[in-house]
């Protein structure tokens, strides 16, 4: 079994207590971007315990900060580049109930269903037996048991306010520990888990503060509007912000984005204001998909089918697609902002793992998967293909602390990736000129003549059409880029809503043809060997893009999608280290991985 690589820089190998910090002076804008995961479930959480993972929270931050750990499967593993901040959002629901019930808790074996799970538990196979499965008939015999043990995650276990305040105060615990402003950022949060509805909730405060909290769950209420209803109480009380970051909504069957309210009601002004407070970003990419926008819904797109998850979003209606995924909710959001004066969807994008397995890898070459028995061997490839490897949440904070960082996704200033660590700025203006794009001081002029990823534009007398300044960097360990592409969302003056492509610089000699479309950068992944050169593509990319089309009349968004040359994804990975005859087809063998920035808007005057 191969463990993850260890490459890291000896002043980031951790040290025994943390040193002073101060932050930076003089520093009026972010200069560096950090990396991050705001979604990673341990043994805590329902599903995950049932299913293998006996990861912990305290180490899940020691492998996010490049410690040496073992997984559930009994292998040292280690990331190969730290990350820089990481929240673990275990399930709200019943969460650490079932590893407790495991250990003999005497008030949760009274529940009537305990004997049950207790069995159900018991009947899967230990984890290093099924990672040494001899063929995928077994494998897939041993997976069943541990799925058959995720009834866990539902059950009625009477639990009382006492065990969910010490449960909680665990979590805490173990964020503070581990958070090291300057170096290391922790967050408190939790999964509010309702149905298609799921969101990452994420505290702001320290303990003085989220020890006055607790996990409001969809046993409390499945209206995500309680949940924001009683986080909102809970910034009046504490004094301290928090958010909530929706997820998958590729696979909400149409409710994520839904026209009317939870109860069916139409949408007012007061729905909006909360919902564009409470939740200004999304994770638009993780392991179970790809939420950017479908080929349904953006048929002139040829990027548009990207790791679409197809094992439970099933086919939907145009209708339940446009409210599923985040490049529609964008163009509805124009119009809602237009009937209702607010835009409840101005949202930011980041992405996040959802890992269930307490390590936060989004590297295709080095997955650890979804759960603890979805863990590296043989036969995964075959059975749990429709898993991706992604993503990270990119944060262009002013220091690697808490208020930076959130503050940071307040204002939308952050980027989604699927993985690999590109270097993304996006800033619109209406002075940008070419050499702008080629300045030394790239990110000042963005921001002394514009606003950054996140903002809204806001026209100047005598300017004509905006323009944006667009930088993107390769992952120094990583593939190079394919092309930089700007997608625009607009309301027309009927209130049509329209969307467009345009690919705004690229790699390569090559041109955009008379049907528009630039031609494909080509491949020189190496399926047998699982391997890719750098031959192609270009390491760098930046450009100045003044919109052709731009009507002042017109409410717009403008978005970066950054893409990278073709490389193996994870299957292909696995088809060459464990030797397979097949690779897997279904998903694709090879993959083009992305970044997503936060768009920038712009919203006509009067």
């Amino acid at each position: 079994m191969r463990t993850i690589l260890t490459l890291i820089p000896a002043l980031l190998a951790g040290a025994s207590a943390a040193e002073p910090y101060s932050p930076p002076v003089g520093q009026d804008y972010p200069e560096y971007v950090l990396w991050g995961d705001t979604h990673l479930h341990t043994y805590l959480s329902a599903d995950a315990y049932p299913l293998g993972t006996l990861t912990t929270p305290d180490t899940a931050y020691r492998f996010a900060k490049g410690e040496t750990v073992r997984a559930t499967g009994g292998e040292k593993v280690r990331l190969r580049r730290p990350l820089d901040f990481l929240m673990v959002s275990d399930h709200a629901e019943n969460l650490g109930v079932v590893p407790r019930l495991a250990a003999g808790d005497a008030g949760l074996r009274r529940s009537p269903d305990a004997p049950r799970i207790l069995g159900l538990l018991a009947a899967r196979p230990p984890l290093p037996d099924l990672m040494k499965a001899r063929n995928l008939e077994e494998y897939e015999a041993g997976t069943l048991a541990f799925g058959n043990a995720k009834q866990a995650m539902g059950v009625d276990y009477g639990i009382d306010d006492d065990f969910i305040r010490n449960v909680w105060q665990g979590v805490i615990e173990a964020a503070e520990k581990h958070n090291d402003p300057g170096r290391f950022t922790t967050f408190v949060g939790y999964e509010y888990t309702s149905s298609s509805l799921h969101r990452n909730v994420m505290f702001a405060g320290g303990p003085e503060h989220t020890s006055q909290a607790r996990p409001f769950s969809s046993r409390d209420s499945k209206n995500p509007e309680d949940l924001w209803a009683y986080l909102e109480s809970y910034r009046e009380r504490t004094g301290s912000d928090v958010i909530s970051i929706p997820h998958n909504s590729n696979l909400s069957r149409g409710n994520m984005f839904n026209g009317v309210t939870f109860a069916g009601k139409p949408l007012s002004s007061e729905y909006a204001r909360i919902r564009s407070s409470i939740e200004p970003i999304v994770e638009v990419t993780q392991i179970k998909g790809d939420s950017e926008t479908l080929p349904t819904v953006s048929p002139n797109d040829e990027f548009a089918d990207f790791e679409t998850w197809i094992t439970f979003a099933k086919p939907q209606t145009d209708a339940g697609a446009r409210q599923s995924y985040v490049r529609s909710a964008l163009q509805t959001g124009l119009a809602l902002g237009a009937e209702l004066g607010v835009n409840p969807y101005k949202f930011g994008m980041i992405g996040s793992t959802d890992s269930h397995t307490g390590l936060a890898t989004a590297d295709e070459d080095n997955f650890w998967g979804k759960m603890g028995s979805s863990e590296p061997n043989p036969y995964r490839a075959r059975a749990q293909a429709q898993y991706a490897s992604s993503g990270y949440a990119a944060v262009w904070a002013t220091e690697n602390t808490r208020d930076a960082i959130f503050a940071a996704l307040k204002r939308r200033e952050v980027y989604a990736t699927t993985g690999p660590r590109i270097t993304l700025r996006f800033f619109g203006g209406w002075a940008y000129v070419d050499e702008d794009a080629l300045s030394p001081s790239f990110a000042k002029v963005g921001y002394r003549k514009g606003v950054p990823m996140g903002g809204d534009l806001i026209q100047q007398a005598g300017t004509e059409a905006p323009s944006f300044l667009v930088s993107a960097v390769k992952d120094p360990d990583g593939a190079n880029l394919d092309r930089v592409q700007i997608i625009k969302g607009w309301r027309d003056a009927e209130g049509k809503l329209h969307e467009k492509v345009y690919d705004v610089v690229w790699s390569d000699d090559r041109a955009i043809g008379e049907d528009g479309k630039l031609p494909a950068v080509g491949s020189t992944v190496d399926l047998d060997a699982a391997s890719y050169l750098n031959s192609i593509g270009a390491p760098s990319l930046a450009t100045a893009w003044t919109d052709p089309s731009f009507n002042p009349e017109e409410a717009a968004f403008y978005y970066v999608r950054v893409i990278q040359i073709p490389t193996p994804r994870w299957t292909t990975y696995d088809a060459e280290f464990f030797d397979l005859e097949e690779i897997q087809e279904t998903p694709r063998e090879v993959i083009q991985e992305r970044a997503y920035s936060s768009p920038i808007w712009y919203t006509p005057q009067g």
